[in-house]
């Protein structure tokens, strides 16, 4: 039996691993997010640390870390104390050559321009309703990852901001016959779901149909280390509900979204130099910015993805593969 993990005070368990550590943890909001200090991502992490500091991921679904000096090498082999780092087959220019592990974003996505699209239309296409850009990272996989770190090198000195919400929270907030309802559901996640496409040749959807990749997930999941239950929905990726016609569905799910998003299961966080963001990928969903693509200001960052599990549902049957994606297999 686990715990509820969506009220805000930590056990004495998780207090007194921190302090053997000797790291703090300190909430940054109600449900969700912990800044952690104390210490040094680039010097190593002996056992007590990496202890401390999954705990606080596991808790809080995300933790940041201030004024690090993390380099391609040390963020990599800070990773690997918590998983194994995927490799892309694919990357953008801006990626370091000699760190495959790591992606690198400019201030301006990289994805449109490959296709043709500047930011701002690239936005409006594919965040054209106000929940469309929440997304877990590369959740139309059949095994998306379990975790993501995010290193920040240059930021705007306003704007940019990231937004993360806890799904766990989100799920437990549900009345008792919502979260029965919906405990048995499963739905299909698809990339490219809601791009709304350019008059004549769209460079970006013969890319979707080149490169096609769709799970069926359970519309609750259970998370694997905590044992939660986990509101499993996100605007990027979600197509449609199994079971359910198209009016069903688009309501149900709309509902969902909107019930994963409310502020009071969020946290925003301000990126500064040598930030660096490590959330739970299976529990969470964030949203990257839009208020800095007009700004003057570049935004690169870097970001290292762990391993995860194909996910599973109330009744233990496990996501699908519908095309595109093999757990384990990038």
């Amino acid at each position: 039996m686990t715990r509820d993990r969506t009220t805000a005070e930590p056990t004495a368990a998780e207090a007194t691993a921190a302090e053997a550590a000797g790291i703090e943890v300190r909430p940054a909001a109600g449900h969700i997010g912990a800044e952690i200090h104390g210490v040094d991502l680039a010097g190593g992490l002996d056992a007590a640390q990496v202890a401390a500091v999954r705990a606080a991921v596991l808790r809080w679904k995300v933790v940041f870390f201030r004024d690090q000096r993390l380099d391609h090498a040390g963020h990599v082999a800070f990773a690997r104390l918590f998983g194994d780092p995927i490799v892309l087959p694919r990357r953008g220019k801006a990626s370091p050559a000699g760190h495959p592990e790591i992606e690198t974003t400019a201030d301006r996505l990289e994805l449109g321009g490959r296709f043709g699209i500047k930011h701002d239309e690239w936005l409006r296409r594919r965040r054209h309703t106000l929940l469309r850009g929440w997304h877990c990272d590369h959740g139309a996989r059949v095994d998306p990852p379990a975790a993501t770190i995010l290193r920040a090198e240059t930021v705007p000195p306003y704007g940019g901001d990231t937004t993360w919400s806890n799904l766990a929270a989100a799920y437990a907030g549900l009345t008792a016959p919502m979260r029965a309802f919906v405990d048995g559901l499963r739905a299909e996640h698809r990339l490219g779901v809601g791009y709304q496409p350019r008059p004549g040749d769209d460079a970006y959807v013969r890319h979707l149909l080149d490169h096609q990749t769709a799970t069926v997930h359970p519309l609750v999941r259970v998370h694997p280390e905590t044992g939660e239950r986990l509101l499993f929905v996100n605007g990027y990726y979600v197509e449609q509900i199994a079971g359910l016609s198209r009016p069903e569905s688009t309501a149900i799910l709309e509902l969902l979204l909107e019930q994963a998003t409310r502020p009071e299961y969020t946290v925003r966080f301000r990126w500064e130099p040598g930030s660096v963001a490590f959330w739970d990928n299976r529990a969470t969903i964030h949203l990257a910015p839009s208020d800095n693509a007009h700004l003057d200001h570049p935004r690169t960052m870097h970001r290292v993805m762990l391993a995860g599990d194909v996910p599973a549902g109330v009744d233990g049957t496990r996501s699908a593969a519908v095309v595109g994606s093999a757990p384990g297999r990038w």
